[in-house]
């Protein structure tokens, strides 16, 4: 086009020459202007990318940090059972011990009677 409007007559090769100027200037800006936004959008688009494959490990780690807090919980609860297992047992012992110092408290006071009975016995003959 630029060889054309040189061609034709001083008045018109003007005017037409001017317009060219506009019309690749108006070319470039537009050039200048898709390149931006495609730059941009392959930016976004990778930065999407990056995201959704960071959201993806993000859900992975929290669905294995849920599975392992669920294992955690049950050993806890597990355990609490034990606990309370282990204090019923222990509470259990205790009153039988305390049963067994009881009946052999008695024995003893039955025996030192007995020792005294025989003791007097003994002694008044």
């Amino acid at each position: 086009m630029d060889l054309e409007a040189r061609s034709l007559q001083p008045n018109v090769k003007v005017v037409l020459l001017a317009k060219l100027r506009e019309y690749k200037s108006d070319l470039n800006n537009l050039k200048s202007e898709h390149k931006r936004l495609a730059s941009a959008n392959s930016n976004q688009a990778a930065r999407d990318d990056l995201l959704e494959s960071g959201m993806a490990d993000a859900m992975s780690v929290s669905a294995n940090q849920r599975g392992r807090l669920m294992m955690s919980t049950e050993r806890l609860n597990e355990s609490s059972d034990r606990i309370k297992e282990s204090r019923r047992t222990m509470l259990e012992t205790e009153e039988l011990g305390v049963s067994i110092l009881q009946d052999l408290h008695q024995q003893r006071q039955s025996l030192l009677h007995a020792n005294d009975t025989v003791f007097l016995l003994l002694k008044n003959k």
